[in-house]
């Protein structure tokens, strides 16, 4: 796999570091970055895709035969 360097404030990866328990910027950016991928297919599959809200709107009327 590539990898890629990124710059980030030190506030910020601390603050990440922190919150994840992670003991390198590094590792607690890819954790970040991993949940957030596993998280948004979860959400997608269960709440379904952006176009899956047309299926709840009202239905135009027909016009009728005669």
């Amino acid at each position: 796999m590539a990898k890629v360097t990124i710059t980030l404030d030190a506030d910020l990866a601390l603050e990440v570091m922190m919150r994840v328990g992670a003991t390198s910027p590094q590792d607690a950016v890819e954790l970040v970055v991993r949940d957030y991928l596993s998280t948004d297919r979860r959400t997608i599959a269960r709440a379904g895709g952006t176009r899956d809200g047309e299926r709840f709107l009202p239905k135009p009327p027909t016009p009728e035969e005669g």
